[in-house]
């Protein structure tokens, strides 16, 4: 009896021995998951686009999905359609740090970062395609080193798509057919376009448009057939000219010294996440073309699309343009004409 006693009292020490060395093993694992845990961190996130707009959707998803894969750990505060910032305002703020992230357009970052002024050389681009090879490439790699001299980390190129010109005088069919005519621009380079094809640039910002339309302040605007839709165009204007002459980016940024400062695995979750929304947007870029585009046909507005083989006469009505991006974005921005000049 006192044997049978010690076999059990043995066997029974074997299987504490077993299950403690059972847990010893899962220990490491359990402390490698601790460890894999995110730092808290709160980003705050700025952009002006109105809600509905794709770029605006994938910023949303974006962040959202940085949320949920940190489990919360890192707070992305998001202040859209102007809440916090005016794309004036925008910039100077991601620089000093006033906010961590921001988005903003190409043509506003040319006026501190030159080069970003490739996106509103006339015709540079010809397709989706080519925009996203290139940013994926070696042109996207320059323009993200320039934005790193001045202290912006470029998270994203984000495709809001090409631009287009709507007027209430006449159709534009071509480049003569601008003289006369005052048209709304967004930029340095847009406004020396509408020049060489003869008309007057002013500048007023996006929200004004449609009054300055309806008061006959201007006769015509550029922009995206996307923004077209959302401001109504059709309601003030009655001719549309689709000749694709630019493909407006925008660009999300955060503050280098802030990116500097977040534990690496923060940053690869990031970088992975605005990659990740980058495509989604790039894809969506060409549905919401072609789908506003048809929108503003059915509302009744006449529109001429520049045959294909007239391009060559457009860009060479707008060669002065190129000449002006080579002067101000010297040698980097020759290298960068260069680029898009012999695809």
């Amino acid at each position: 009896m006192k044997t049978l006693f010690r076999l059990s009292f043995l066997l029974l020490m074997a299987g504490v021995l077993l299950a403690a060395c059972s847990n010893n093993d899962q220990k490491p694992k359990e402390t490698e998951a601790s460890g894999a845990e995110y730092e808290p961190a709160t980003i705050r996130i700025a952009y002006n686009l109105p809600a509905g707009h794709h770029i605006s959707e994938g910023v949303e998803e974006f962040v959202k999905k940085i949320e949920e894969k940190s489990d919360g750990q890192i707070d992305m505060q998001v202040f859209a359609n102007g809440q916090l910032l005016t794309d004036k305002d925008m910039n100077q703020s991601l620089l000093t740090g006033g906010v961590e992230m921001g988005m903003n357009s190409s043509t506003i970052w040319a006026s501190t970062v030159p080069a970003m002024g490739i996106f509103d050389v006339p015709y540079a681009f010809e397709t989706y395609e080519e925009v996203g090879d290139a940013i994926n490439g070696e042109l996207g790699g320059i323009l993200r080193s320039e934005m790193e001299d001045v202290g912006v980390k470029v998270l994203m190129f984000a495709d809001y798509g090409f631009g287009q010109f709507a007027n209430n005088k006449r159709p534009l069919e071509s480049p003569e057919d601008f003289k006369g005519l005052k048209i709304r621009s967004v930029g340095a380079l847009p406004s020396e376009f509408i020049q060489a094809y003869g008309a007057s640039p002013v500048f007023m910002g996006g929200g004004e448009v449609y009054m300055g339309l309806q008061r006959k302040t201007v006769d015509g605007a550029t922009s995206g057939t996307t923004a077209m839709v959302q401001r109504n165009y059709d309601e003030v204007t009655d001719y549309l000219t689709v000749n694709n002459y630019v493909y407006f980016e925008f660009i999300l940024g955060v503050n280098k010294d802030f990116w500097d400062g977040l534990p690496e695995k923060t940053q690869k979750l990031i970088e992975d996440t605005a990659s990740e929304t980058e495509e989604w947007i790039r894809h969506q870029t060409k549905l919401e073309d072609e789908r506003t585009l048809q929108e503003l046909k059915d509302r009744g507005m006449e529109v001429y699309e520049v045959p294909e083989e007239d391009i060559p006469f457009w860009k060479e009505a707008s060669m002065p343009v190129w000449e002006s991006f080579r002067n101000e974005a010297g040698a980097v921005g020759e290298e960068l004409l260069d680029m898009v000049d012999d695809k």
